[in-house]
């Protein structure tokens, strides 16, 4: 069968290749063409166009280059109508995908497939309309999905996997190195336990969270603060914030840093739920301007209780969340204390993500997802 997918950033391009590879395993015949990235082009097919000429984030880079997003859209809609694919399968990205969505459900039989729900349970919820008027199947790795979705909204879905749960499990089965060793590798010292700071892949989040997370971490003396820089992130970036600190730095190496942490701080996403999976206690740490007003927004404007995924997996408070007014460097240094071992929130945590990682199931989501997609199109 002929699979057309579209992805707009670099996580769509990794999720959406794993999913070719699976297809192919049920699809032997299978044939892909697709607005994607380097990840989905080794897997096969014809790549019209790289996401990163799709990928404009905020008001101002979209205002600039609306000229382009138009002539992209415009293409790939007249690239659907000639090469007739099977299926259209969209993987985030809803901007972009749902105008998709919309003109192939409005001028062909072409079923459309969603692969990694949009989040409209955080903010637009109102486009859960033309997600039930043009989107055939909806494929999600979040369990919390599923209740919004077919309880709230009346739309069946089907929950195919959480894909960071099967990467950190494969990451912990075939890791083996010691403490030792890391820390030797990384010019640490082992002989202190390790403070893991994850301050985000985006400059801004860096830039607003990583200073307060290290003056906060200056009271932690019996313990070493490692940083994992993001593998986006120039090193170049790091020292402004780094320089006169004894807090040290490994690229790349995220997941080893969380198999040797004893305790982390978190910025809000994927993050905070690797973290979890790698049974690290942590304090999910997230400034944000005008406090006050970000306060506000989350009682009365936004849609959901938390921005951890932990806290919204488990659907209530595992881990502490530092947002907007909370996020002080009194208040880190609380929560990061509480934290530490000997303490009896810390265990109570760490049994709570148990529940997290039974929530999220052993399925692994591109392979679910391929088979339950073949099995649909076949019928």
């Amino acid at each position: 069968m002929k699979y057309y997918l579209i992805v707009g950033e670099a996580s769509g391009d990794l999720h959406a290749s794993r999913l070719m590879h699976s297809l192919k395993v049920f699809d032997s015949r299978a044939e892909f063409r697709f607005f994607g990235g380097n990840n989905m082009s080794a897997e096969g097919g014809y790549r019209v166009r790289h996401y990163k000429d799709l990928a404009y984030m905020g008001f101002v880079p979209v205002l600039l280059h609306l000229r382009t997003i138009f002539k992209n859209m415009s293409l790939c809609k007249k690239d659907i109508l000639g090469w007739q694919p099977d299926v259209v399968i969209l993987v985030d990205y809803p901007g972009f995908n749902l105008n998709i969505a919309k003109f192939v459900h409005k001028h062909t039989q072409i079923p459309v497939y969603y692969y990694i729900s949009p989040k409209i349970w955080a903010w637009k919820e109102w486009r859960i309309r033309g997600i039930k008027r043009d989107v055939k199947e909806m494929f999600s790795i979040l369990p919390f999905e599923v209740p919004f979705y077919e309880k709230k909204h009346h739309y069946s879905i089907h929950y195919v996997g959480n894909p960071t749960a099967e990467e950190v499990l494969k990451f912990r089965h075939d890791y083996h190195e010691s403490f030792e060793s890391f820390c030797s590798e990384n010019g640490l010292n082992s002989n202190k336990p390790i403070i893991a700071l994850l301050a985000g892949s985006r400059m801004q989040e860096i830039k607003d969270n990583l200073p307060a997370m290290i003056e906060a971490t200056d009271h932690f003396v019996d313990y070493q603060v490692v940083l994992a820089g993001a593998p986006a992130i120039d090193d170049e970036y790091y020292v402004r914030f780094l320089k006169g600190t004894d807090v040290k730095i490994v690229k790349n190496k995220t997941y080893p840093l969380l198999s040797h942490a004893t305790a982390a701080l978190v910025t809000s996403g994927t993050a905070t739920l690797e973290t979890a999976l790698f049974n690290v206690p942590q304090v999910v740490c997230y400034e944000t301007p005008v406090p006050s007003l970000i306060r506000f927004g989350f009682k009365h404007i936004i849609k959901v209780k938390y921005i951890s995924l932990v806290n919204l997996i488990a659907d209530k408070v595992v881990v502490k969340e530092l947002l907007a007014d909370l996020f002080t460097v009194d208040n880190i240094i609380s929560e990061l204390r509480r934290i530490l071992p000997g303490s009896k929130y810390r265990d109570m945590m760490l049994n709570d993500y148990k529940d997290v990682y039974a929530r999220l199931g052993e399925q692994v989501a591109p392979e679910n997802a391929a088979r339950i997609m073949t099995e649909l199109l076949m019928m």
